[in-house]
């Protein structure tokens, strides 16, 4: 007997409902009208049963910290990062692991159970790091949480910088990560792409590298981690998060660096509301879209998925927590309305974040940990045209979350 059942779902692109058996941890079964039982029962009334959301790019150190110790008044990156250089010197292990908690919590209550977040690890201390660490081992009974030595400053902007990255991988980091861009040379951001995988092969570690998040489109990182993918090989465990600077290269140039891209298996990771909020900051008109070139890359195959960077902090002053959001904001910054374009928005914050993460035992299938988020809405087109918030959460079998569905009551002729 399972433990829980789920009735009548429809899965992504599927059209036959299928029921959903639930023993312990894991999913037992998948089948239309399974003939098991169990003691609890949910109709999901053929509406969409996914596999959780996934956030692979946040910044839990300074999530909620908006306004501490003032506001962004330019609203650019650079501002964001002095700002934060000021906020960071005040950490403490409580502070940064209430505000992550209270930001993973919100985020949980909108279906995300993966996430990868960035900490920075060129505040002495390592006191972000060392919470976040820890807080990963302390939520991983509902939420898997993925956490990258992040360079704020640089690799060679300061002396101690390098040795902070390889204490913080020793430390237990999951992921290297890197900021080529806001070295002090051309030449020592190539050279911190090749300490980053590096580092990488030394400690068997994922890469995530802030990427060309700049308006420049002489600024063209993104083809060193490339380059490095191919020689070395392993790109599915490589990552190359932002790169809007992408948006700003001739086509030509372009087109040829997405030839490149195809000869490796490397992740891109688009964070579309805070990029459209931080890039273009000094044009005037036309002003550039600060988005990677999400649509084109997709479109030949490589994997791309969507962040949401920031929530409440100094770069950003929005922020809800859902993947969904994100989504719908894609759909419209890259013109991708078509309804299979619609769909590959949907799969970017679900399969492509799994393996942008380089996930195992992710989605729904027999056998793998019972992660499943329930919606109130028959497809993925309809998820995004109204934004929805969950029905049901379940983490390893159990259920999370139950969002009430509202009750409007109109009252006109």
């Amino acid at each position: 007997m399972a433990d829980l059942i789920l009735r009548r779902c429809r899965l992504h692109r599927q059209t036959e409902l299928v029921d959903i058996a639930i023993t312990g941890k894991h999913i037992s079964a998948i089948a239309a009208n399974l003939a098991d039982t169990a003691p609890q029962e949910i109709d999901c009334r053929g509406n969409l049963v996914t596999p959780p959301f996934v956030e692979p790019h946040i910044h839990l150190d300074s999530v909620l910290s908006a306004g501490q110790p003032r506001f962004n008044a330019s609203g650019t990156l650079f501002e964001g990062i002095q700002i934060w250089g000021e906020r960071k010197t005040s950490l403490t292990h409580e502070d940064v692991q209430q505000r992550a908690l209270e930001a993973l919590k919100l985020m949980g209550s909108h279906g995300v159970l993966y996430v990868r977040t960035h900490v920075d690890v060129t505040e002495p201390r390592l006191i972000a790091l060392d919470a976040l660490l820890e807080l990963s081992e302390k939520v991983r009974d509902w939420t898997t949480l993925q956490v990258v030595a992040f360079p704020q400053d640089g690799i060679y902007a300061r002396e101690e910088n390098a040795g902070l990255l390889e204490e913080a991988l020793k430390r237990g980091a999951h992921v290297v990560g890197g900021i080529p861009h806001y070295e002090l040379t051309r030449e020592d951001g190539v050279q911190s792409i090749h300490h980053i995988f590096d580092l990488a092969e030394r400690f068997d570690r994922l890469i995530d590298v802030h990427c060309d998040e700049v308006d420049d489109e002489q600024s063209r990182f993104v083809e060193v981690i490339i380059a490095e993918a191919v020689k070395r090989g392993g790109g599915e465990r490589v990552a190359a998060s932002h790169t809007t600077a992408f948006g700003s290269y001739n086509d030509s140039y372009a087109y040829k660096l997405i030839g490149f891209a195809r000869r490796t298996n490397i992740n891109f990771i688009a964070n579309p509301l805070i990029n459209i909020t931080l890039q273009g900051r000094m044009d005037t008109y036309p002003k550039r879209r600060g988005l990677t070139r999400i649509k084109e890359l997709w479109e030949n195959g490589i994997n791309v998925s969507l962040g949401q960077d920031c929530i409440y902090d100094p770069w950003y002053i929005f922020g809800t927590g859902s993947m969904i959001g994100v989504a719908h904001m894609t759909v419209h910054l890259a013109q991708m309305t078509g309804l299979s374009e619609i769909d590959a928005c949907f799969d970017m914050i679900t399969d492509n974040g799994a393996r942008s993460l380089n996930l195992t035992a992710y989605g729904l299938q027999a056998g793998n940990p019972a992660n499943i988020v329930i919606l109130d809405v028959p497809s993925a087109f309809h998820a995004l045209r109204y934004q929805v918030m969950p029905r049901y959460v379940i983490s390893q079998g159990r259920i999370i979350v139950e969002n009430v569905p509202a009750k409007t009551q109109l009252s006109v002729d």
